[in-house]
């Protein structure tokens, strides 16, 4: 049997450690990661081996030459251009042969039993089979759903926590049949996962997934690789260590000298030359590679050093990786998460602070404290995106640094010469972070058009309105006022989708910002007629005539919570004739900054003073104009269910119908509700990303969640609560009806809300076991796992961004809903 090793990997999320060689020759312990998976390979008696080779194809050419050295017949195919992981399988389809092959990656670290996964291919009489592996956390990789004989029924790719319903995930290790090769043409860029694979599972080929036990690591970034380093050398991973064991857990290759009274406590690798002088301490997992000197009472922690390296006098090492060819010299103090490039010198005394990253061939000056990566900087997070955007502490997660970085990485993704609009709210930390991504954004080469300060739904319909390529708007969290939020939006004004937040994650931790020369640098200037281009469109989507013929009869009372809403919404109200009052009219930083603190009190105000100004309606908004809370003519608060139920009514029966876009967690009473009046409901995912798509797609009339986000894409297919708030009190006008009468006339329905624990790491498994149990119940599942039960549902729903589950039930009466509610809250902490 031959085997493809798919070895074109830049690593780019291992940099520095891969600019000076391509991913599968960084070395884990004592060899390259690819020799690891030669050697697997001639463990099962796998010798023929084919080399899919791109970035710095000769260093993996000369260090195995035609593999004898190595007991295995190496060949190589080089790709020119990217062709995907198929593609680059059929470039070297002729060297096969017509029997059944292994594909096996050469940056993964693994001691999977490839006979018993042949064995498995025969058995089935497979043309594909995937080698699966059950993992904590399968959010970066592509989960694999089978049957009970092992056939695939479902794949999916990097999903999200709401989509993970197996935490078993695909290896990237197959076992193929050569003629599914015969299915795509040569020379075309084509990938097995996204691809190959679901062609073949449409087909109804025989595809199966063999679920394998044993060790199985994707070192994709420093941390993976640093722990898969620590379970080889801990053993989990069971794969040969070169050198002597002379004690437990301490290898040596020859000529190691150590000190007598130097200390190491294993797991520990020294490799061939390494010298430990006296008074060294030494705390595995550590791995010190060949001819590597660590001098008298230098303390080595938990590290990983390449070879030729020196470690000086009393330095000290914690959590940290060198290149080769390093000098650390005396008392110099490098921390957890450090990593040093190729050539590199650290000063005497000098200070290494955690997480930073310094590229090769850099001398950093005695007693020097580095606190940002050089050259370009830091790369503390792995992810950058959550459910609002880009998050963190201000002026600690995010500050104004990190902040024009983060404008260069966005830039970078678009083309010169674009236009991007940039918004804030009111307060002042925003426009030191709003001017910090402005600065970003003109090096990439883009333009941008400074809103000023305006609510999130003009900026939205500006976005959408103009040549603007996409938008940014820099927020104090509405939940945190010590947080801020960065939401990015796309050409029509919408949140960005999963893909283009990739893409510029991808550029940020790379730290491969475009840099234009001088007369492509972007220009700044102030977008003209910003809310009059929003106000012309709003006025065509609401009936003047109607509320004009009741001028005089339609009073209303709006909070506004001291934001930018304020300017805005009050010359809707004067042409339009509507007699509004209007609380906390003026932006004041202070109060803005404390807004959703006050939501509550704010709500109880309005319900004190709505009967007593005897007003048809009461509204306040939130800090940025897009969700919209409501108190009815008789004084209640409306719960944002109960909210949205009114507005659909209201809406359907003006328009005889339509369809209406409701996320998953919005009870069942919008179907009985849309049957009266022909009308179709779409169910999305719990995020106002996904309902906006659906809108914008599938010509939905009205759409919101129930938590205060109200959608009109005959407006505009984002959330508008200042939309919202006129187009109610138009629909009330026109239909002569008292908002307290609709709420009143909707059928009963009842829910319930709880929230359950769950570890990270336990949250991938818990899926798998719902979905086993629950996958097949209702209409199919479409965010996280929901459980029909007849007259009632329960929803299971994993946080994108914390770990816990959301958990959600309807019933027809309070105390049902709420016994759902906790039935399923036992059943998933019963699971973890």
């Amino acid at each position: 049997m031959k085997a493809v090793v798919m070895a074109g990997g830049e690593g780019s999320r291992l940099r520095p450690l891969t600019l000076g060689r391509p991913k599968p020759m960084v070395p884990v312990v004592d060899k390259p990661m690819i020799a690891h998976i030669i050697n697997l390979l001639k463990r099962y008696e796998i010798t023929d081996v084919i080399a899919t080779l791109q970035y710095m194809a000769d260093s993996i050419q000369s260090y195995f030459s035609d593999g004898s050295a190595f007991g295995v017949n190496m060949q190589y195919s080089i790709e020119e251009s990217p062709l995907g992981t198929a593609g680059s399988v059929k470039q070297a389809q002729a060297m096969l042969g017509d029997e059944a092959f292994v594909i096996i990656s050469g940056d993964a670290l693994t001691d999977i039993d490839l006979s018993a996964a042949v064995a498995f291919h025969k058995q089935k009489k497979a043309l594909a089979t995937l080698i699966l592996k059950r993992v904590p956390n399968p959010l970066e990789y592509g989960v694999i759903i089978t049957d009970e004989q092992g056939r695939i029924k479902q794949f999916l790719e990097k999903p999200s926590w709401s989509e993970v319903f197996s935490d078993t995930i695909n290896t990237g290790i197959y076992v193929l049949d050569p003629k599914v090769l015969d299915y795509f043409p040569a020379g075309k860029q084509f990938d097995f996962s996204q691809d190959l694979f679901p062609m073949m599972l449409q087909r109804g080929d025989p595809l199966y997934g063999y679920v394998a036990e044993g060790y199985w690591c994707d070192i994709g970034n420093l941390p993976d690789y640093l722990r898969s380093t620590g379970d080889l050398l801990s053993g989990q991973c069971n794969l040969p260590l070169s050198g002597t064991q002379i004690r437990p857990g301490l290898w040596v290759e020859e000529d190691v000298t150590i000190a007598s009274d130097a200390r190491i406590d294993g797991p520990v690798f020294l490799g061939r030359g390494v010298r430990i002088n006296s008074g060294v301490t030494i705390h595995g997992p550590t791995v010190i590679r060949d001819d590597t000197i660590v001098d008298t009472r230098a303390t080595i922690d938990r590290s990983i050093i390449w070879r030729n390296c020196y470690i000086g006098e009393r330095a000290e090492l914690r959590g940290a990786i060198l290149s080769k060819q390093c000098s650390v010299k005396a008392r110099a103090m490098l921390f957890e998460g450090t990593v040093i490039g190729d050539d590199t010198t650290i000063g005497e005394g000098s200070v290494i602070q955690p997480n930073v990253k310094i590229w090769p061939s850099k001398e950093i000056e005695a007693g020097s404290t580095v606190a940002t990566s050089m050259v370009w900087g830091s790369q503390s997070r792995k992810v950058l995106f959550g459910r609002f955007g880009v998050t963190g502490l201000v002026n600690v997660d995010i500050t104004p640094e990190f902040a024009a970085k983060l404008g260069g990485a966005y830039g970078a993704t678009l083309a010169k010469g674009a236009t991007v609009m940039v918004n804030r709210d009111a307060h002042f930390t925003p426009r030191m972070i709003k001017r910090a991504i402005i600065s970003g954004l003109p090096s990439a080469g883009v333009n941008v058009a400074d809103l000023a300060s305006v609510p999130i739904p003009v900026a939205r319909y500006n976005v959408r309105a103009t040549d603007a390529v996409g938008g940014i708007h820099v927020r104090l969290s509405p939940f945190d006022s010590r947080t801020l939020d960065i939401k990015f939006f796309d050409r029509n004004g919408l949140d960005l989708d999963k893909n283009t937040e990739r893409k510029i994650e991808n550029v940020f931790f790379r730290e491969d910002f475009r840099r234009v020369y001088l007369d492509d640098i972007g220009r700044i200037s102030y977008a003209n007629n910003v809310v009059e281009r929003y106000l012309e469109g709003y006025l065509k989507n609401i009936n003047a005539d109607v509320l004009k013929a009741k001028s005089g009869e339609m009073h209303i009372v709006v909070d506004y919570a001291n934001t930018s809403s304020a300017q805005v919404l009050p010359r809707v109200f004067g042409s339009l004739g509507i007699d509004a009052v209007e609380l906390n009219a003026h932006v004041e930083e202070g109060l803005y900054s404390r807004a959703q603190e006050q939501l509550q009190d704010g709500l109880n105000r309005l319900s004190a003073i709505t009967p007593v100004l005897k007003a048809n309606l009461a509204a306040r908004l939130d800090t940025g104009g897009e969700r919209v809370y409501f108190v009815d003519d008789k004084g209640q608060q409306v719960h944002g269910m109960a909210a949205l139920a009114a507005v659909v009514t209201l809406h359907l029966k003006a328009n005889g119908g339509g369809i209406v876009a409701v996320p998953v967690t919005a009870p069942s009473v919008i179907e009985t509700i849309a049957k009266q009046y022909g009308a179709e409901v779409i169910r999305t995912k719990a995020n106002n990303q996904a309902m906006s798509i659906t809108a914008l797609r599938n010509s939905v009339t009205v759409a919101g969640d129930g938590a205060g986000s109200f959608f009109f894409p005959a407006f505009h297919p984002t959330p508008d609560g200042l939309f919202t708030i006129t187009k109610l009190i138009e629909m009330l006008a026109a239909q002569n009806v008292r908002f307290s009468e609709v709420l009143a006339s909707l059928p009963t329905f009842a829910m319930a809300r709880g929230r359950v624990p769950c570890r990270w790491e336990d949250k991938g498994r818990v899926m798998r076991l719902l979905n086993e149990q629950y996958g097949n119940t209702g209409n199919g599942q479409i965010d996280g796992i929901k459980i029909d039960l007849g007259r009632e549902w329960a929803l299971i729903l994993p946080d994108p961004d914390f770990p816990f589950f959301h958990i959600y039930a309807e019933a027809e009466e309070d105390g049902e809903a709420k016994a759902l509610v906790e039935k399923y809250t036992g059943l998933v902490n019963g699971l973890q």
